[in-house]
């Protein structure tokens, strides 16, 4: 009896060992399939999204670099446009604000060997702008204490130390006490400052529409390419209309895939029809609809092998008119290694 409870409780464990495994590898893949996006970006778009970095989302950022180049330009604006405070003037005041702060980061601290927006005083002062009152170099006690500034918001201390008292000054929790309660609460509260200001959505709006896909390719022969398209999109990011007592929407998907000359070798376009009851979507609220597609490539297929092809997704969610446009690279090997030997 003893050995069984004993059985059960390491199953259990495995289990949870597995799903955490499982889970650690799913994002370091997803880390590093979006790292992989980021290095190839054209270096108007690296540069828009280095200068955004304080005040973009994990999701529109996710975005951002999942979109086809063409499409960049609109999500620039899109982004600003989400943040004007007053889009009934011209000026969005936003983002002067947050320009003006970055130039004059620039020009106040100039000491770390890298322009002053990018230096940890330059991140506050961008996100929260000019403290209260700045208090550098306090007179007495040690050359620690010395060497760092400490800013107020009011009642609220912001701590930078120069460790070596080179001029290189970082962020730290306050040492104004060594209880490990009170600088865990000071960090918590700045998180939540710094998490405010990146937020774009009103209150009440709908979150970003967003989608995950991936490309599976089945089986790889000289005359044939069979594989799949998955699509999962959070039934939080629906926009649903009411139907008969049912909350009703359609998704239309766009695919296409085009090789290195910019030529369509397969497309695809269908509709799907999402229909759940109030009581069932809040069940659903933390799942995703989705969507699997087969394809085979039967044509052109030589034409693939020579470099670099992109799959296009377009998906639209009719009720809210929201449409979100992603590309992925798709490369094929000549064969598989067992086809070569035969």
């Amino acid at each position: 009896m003893n050995l069984r409870i004993k059985n059960k409780k390491i199953s259990s464990f495995s289990f949870f060992i597995c799903v955490f495994l499982l889970f650690f590898l799913i994002s370091s893949f997803t880390s590093c399939r979006l790292y992989m996006l980021k290095q190839k970006l054209p270096p108007g778009d690296k540069e828009f999204l280095s200068k955004v970095r304080y005040i973009i989302t994990s999701k529109e950022r996710k975005i951002f670099l999942e979109l086809p180049d063409e499409e960049r330009e609109e999500f620039k604006k899109e982004f600003w446009k989400r943040r004007d405070p007053d889009p009934t003037t011209e000026v969005n005041e936003f983002k002067r604000e947050y320009f003006n702060r970055m130039e004059r980061a620039n020009q106040l601290f100039l000491s770390e060997g890298r322009p002053g927006w990018q230096t940890d005083r330059g991140r506050i002062y961008i996100l929260f702008g000019p403290p209260t009152n700045r208090i550098t170099n306090p007179v007495g006690g040690n050359t620690y204490s010395r060497c760092r500034e400490v800013w107020y918001y009011g009642n609220f201390p912001v701590v930078f130390v120069d460790r070596m008292c080179t001029g290189d000054y970082e962020l730290v929790t306050y040492d104004l006490s060594s209880l490990r309660s009170l600088n865990l609460r000071y960090m918590h509260e700045l998180n939540l400052a710094q998490a405010a200001s990146q937020q774009t959505i009103r209150r009440g709006e709908k979150q970003l529409f967003d989608f995950n896909w991936k490309i599976k390719k089945i089986k790889v022969t000289q005359e044939k390419i069979e594989g799949r398209v998955f699509i999962e999109v959070p039934y939080a990011n629906l926009w649903f209309k009411e139907k008969n007592s049912s909350l009703v929407t359609v998704l239309d998907l766009h695919l296409k895939l085009r090789n290195s000359q910019e030529e369509i070798i397969w497309e695809y376009t269908d509709l799907y029809k999402v229909k759940v009851d109030e009581e069932n979507l809040k069940q659903k609220k933390d799942q995703d609809y989705k969507i699997e597609v087969p394809f085979i490539l039967e044509e052109d297929l030589d034409k693939l092998r020579e470099g670099e092809n992109k799959f296009f997704v377009t998906l639209k969610n009719r009720t809210g008119g929201k449409a979100q446009k992603k590309v992925i690279p798709f490369k094929v090997k000549e064969r598989l290694k067992s086809e070569r030997k035969g």
